[in-house]
């Protein structure tokens, strides 16, 4: 019960998580526009928090090195936050999360493709309610104007693009933490900022090259600063998520994280940086429609 204390904490603990992760698009906003990227941006935010980890858990490193399946968390964890970071610095926030949090669509073709989970009625509603959801967010103004074929309702732009993508890694990301639950939280930690860093770290070196991305201005308290308190507050988070995550039911957890959404949707609508129309209101009810049936899949699997 999330009456008791021992309830309550754990439950505060993943609204900070939720809070961090819902408001973090604001010092990625204000580090680019001071002229570093998002993607350099993640790379020494996570360089910090992975530094951290290796010091205080050096164990942790060897253990993802010997092994493999770690390393699909650390690509799949670094597309996630690569992609999230930079979709909510340059495009519409709220559709972003949005788009992003179709995550219960593809947490069900993932999970009957590695786990081996059955495609039940009710995922499969959850599917078509991810995707209806989906569909009514991204369907474009004047699709009535002109033929349908032109305006088939897919991402329109990079931030939409990213947002889905990074919610498809997202899930990835989480089906790997179920499989390989045995390890150590350490390593599993270690693997996703490190993947943070490395793919993060492979686009901004890439991109930089052929001309797409600044390099990084040089170093000044102007960005250094939010960067440093991104890193305390991200790894704070981190903690506070396994925290609570480990003394909470599962289908707890998924209901109280889903209030990044709100947090991210609340203070991008105030500060300009998102619009709620009638339009996402409808579609993201839908989307996290789904992802409340993907909770409660989980309680009836579990009774």
């Amino acid at each position: 019960m999330l009456s008791s204390r021992t309830g309550v904490w754990p439950a505060l603990a993943l609204l900070f998580n939720a809070l961090v992760w819902g408001l973090s698009w604001w010092p990625f906003r204000q580090m680019q526009a001071h002229g570093l990227h998002p993607l350099w941006a993640t790379v020494f935010v996570f360089v910090l928090c992975t530094v951290v980890i290796t010091c205080w858990r050096p164990h942790a490193v060897k253990e993802v090195l010997r092994t493999p399946a770690l390393w699909v968390l650390v690509a799949a964890a670094g597309t996630t936050n690569a992609a999230f970071n930079w979709a909510v610095s340059i495009g519409d926030v709220v559709r972003v999360v949005l788009l992003f949090y179709l995550m219960p669509l593809w947490a069900v073709l993932l999970a009957r493709w590695l786990l081996r989970e059955p495609l039940t009625p009710r995922a499969a509603a959850q599917v078509l309610l991810a995707l209806t959801g989906a569909t009514v967010v991204l369907w474009p103004t004047d699709a009535l104007d002109s033929s349908w074929w032109q305006h088939i309702p897919l991402p329109t732009n990079l931030a939409e693009v990213l947002g889905v993508v990074g919610g498809f890694t997202f899930a990835l990301n989480n089906v790997m933490l179920r499989r390989e639950a045995q390890r150590s939280e350490a390593a599993r930690g270690w693997a996703m900022f490190f993947g943070g860093v490395l793919v993060a770290g492979v686009l901004a070196v890439v991109l930089t090259a052929l001309g797409k991305v600044a390099m990084p201005p040089a170093v000044n308290a102007v960005w250094l600063a939010p960067a440093l308190v991104l890193s305390v507050l991200f790894l704070a988070s981190n903690m506070a998520l396994q925290y609570g995550a480990a003394r909470l039911p599962a289908h707890v957890t998924s209901v109280v994280m889903l209030s990044e959404v709100v947090f991210a949707a609340v203070s991008a609508t105030w500060l300009g940086a998102g619009e709620l129309t009638a339009r996402t209101w409808i579609g993201g009810s839908l989307i996290v429609g789904a992802a409340l049936l993907a909770t409660l899949s989980s309680v009836k699997n579990k009774a």
